[in-house]
């Protein structure tokens, strides 16, 4: 037992809340914190990662990832290896040798919810895309003949304090 020093009153505090799935869709995200932590079992080593949302509606929201890059299933440290070379690929730091060096650069992070399985709910699957890759980089028709081009359209400034942001230059 652990004597907590005096008397907690639960009807003063909200409960705490489960994580919320994200919904599906594109969110500029940076990596601001990760660690390598031990698996449950103690037999290998995932790299958990926290990402900060950006921009959008769920700005400010916290997103989270792990990469199992130390396991007994060659098959699982190849899909976090994979992962991992995404971010690095989405980041533009292709040789690393610590997860800091990822940290605060602005990505795409593609969401997907994947259906409930083996007596566990739905859950989130993220993919990373460098920001040129994302939702603003879809191609558009091209003008027709002997139409002048015209100045590509700029998307209003995100509020937020993004505005000059240096992935927006």
């Amino acid at each position: 037992m652990a004597h907590l020093g005096a008397t907690f009153d639960a009807t003063t505090v909200d409960p705490a809340a489960g994580f919320e799935l994200f919904p599906a869709g594109q969110y500029v995200a940076q990596i601001v914190s990760s660690e390598m932590r031990p698996t449950k079992d103690g037999g290998g080593q995932y790299l958990w990662l926290e990402l900060d949302i950006l921009e959008g509606p769920l700005q400010g929201r916290k997103l989270f990832d792990r990469l199992n890059l130390v396991n007994a299933s060659a098959q699982t440290v190849e899909i976090a290896q994979r992962t991992l070379s995404a971010i690095c690929h989405a980041t533009g730091r292709l040789q690393v040798q610590d997860s800091q060096e990822l940290h605060l650069i602005p990505m795409i992070a593609d969401v997907k919810v994947k259906p409930p399985k083996n007596g566990y709910g739905e859950s989130n699957k993220v993919h990373y895309l460098p920001l040129d890759r994302g939702v603003a980089a879809q191609p558009r028709p091209a003008a027709p003949a002997g139409t002048p081009p015209s100045q590509p359209s700029r998307p209003a400034a995100p509020t937020g304090g993004f505005a000059n942001a240096p992935w927006k230059r």
